[in-house]
């Protein structure tokens, strides 16, 4: 562990590698043997802090790391919180171009499917919103 790092949490809002959702809940995730509180990226180079708390916040600008890795992910899977919450054509039509099929569902679904997928070494990844 390098100098200045806080064991137990995201360091620079950034872990590196693909980890599976331990837990969630309370505004936040448990995976790698740490936790966040707030939203995260699944991302295949890592799981990073996502600056979004609702649904209507994703557009272009939120989901900008996940196209920078397009190439790397298949299938992605959206957490809306604790309600579904379908997602603007827009959205839809930016990922579809990026050749990222899309998958919309609660939170906790979306954590579960996630680790099916991971497990499966699927290239999957996923955009999930803190629950508490």
């Amino acid at each position: 562990m390098s100098e200045g790092r806080v064991p137990g949490q995201i360091h620079d809002g950034f872990l590196p590698g693909r980890h599976g959702i331990d837990a969630y809940g309370n505004g936040g995730f448990r995976f790698g043997q740490m936790s966040h509180r707030g939203s995260i990226l699944l991302l295949p180079s890592g799981v990073r802090a996502w600056d979004v708390s609702e649904p209507g916040a994703i557009d272009g600008a939120s989901l900008a790391p996940i196209l920078a890795e397009a190439e790397g992910i298949e299938l992605l899977l959206i957490g809306t919180g604790a309600d579904i919450v379908f997602l603007p054509d827009s959205v839809r039509q930016r990922l579809k171009a990026a050749g990222i099929g899309l998958d919309t569902m609660q939170t906790g679904a979306a954590a579960r499917t996630y680790n099916i997928l991971m497990a499966e070494n699927r290239k999957v990844a996923a955009a999930l919103i803190a629950v508490t």
